[in-house]
């Protein structure tokens, strides 16, 4: 009875990332208020039906998909020393690496979203302010307008670096960008003039 239940939660677990997968590249396509249920269905190559089973709508998908994300990322930051971290960045790296690889289809299709997306734009903001003040923390400094350029540069960086490699060829390993991504973010350039 229980691999029953087991099958079950799979196949949902698997139609609902079909249909977050499919919601997420019909948005890197066209405009959100374009995307019909429709359209979803069909690129998840699923009937209405079904996902009427899972969602009441574009709204619920959107609202689903957004709240996953930053709470997925908002305990990532939260994990991290930023203390003993800001000593050895590649680890916060290889933490946001390890996120992207739990569903890399989703992430690509995040990825090539416009800037102006809400998606995008909640993910930075989150970012931005989990970044600022674990930085803060790490400083010891509170209202240090220092800090908010700090986190806007390391924000901006690290999503135009992985928006950078879900858009290539991906030759280089994930890993490996995220390693020199860090020993940038730590060390400047200098370490970098023997390449």
């Amino acid at each position: 009875m229980n691999g029953g239940l087991e099958r079950h939660d799979r196949r949902v677990t698997k139609t609902k990332r079909a249909i977050r997968n499919a919601f997420v590249k019909l948005l890197s396509e066209k405009d959100f208020n374009e995307i019909t249920v429709k359209d979803i269905a069909d690129t998840a190559d699923i009937d209405r039906k079904t996902l009427y089973n899972h969602y009441s709508g574009i709204y619920e998908i959107r609202d689903e998909l957004e709240n996953d994300l930053v709470k997925l990322l908002e305990q990532a930051v939260r994990e991290l020393d930023f203390e003993k971290n800001i000593q050895n960045p590649q680890h916060i790296f290889e933490i946001l690496t390890d996120i992207l690889n739990t569903d890399l289809e989703l992430y690509e299709n995040l990825m090539k979203l416009n800037a102006r997306s809400h998606i995008v734009r909640k993910m930075e903001a989150m970012l931005k302010a989990n970044v600022r003040k674990a930085m803060e923390a790490a400083a010891s400094l509170t209202d240090n307008p220092f800090l908010d350029l700090c986190a806007d540069f390391v924000t901006a960086g690290m999503l135009s670096v992985y928006q950078n490699w879900f858009n290539s060829d991906r030759r280089r390993p994930l890993g490996e960008v995220s390693k020199e991504v860090g020993r940038l973010v730590l060390y400047g350039l200098h370490d970098f003039t023997d390449l």
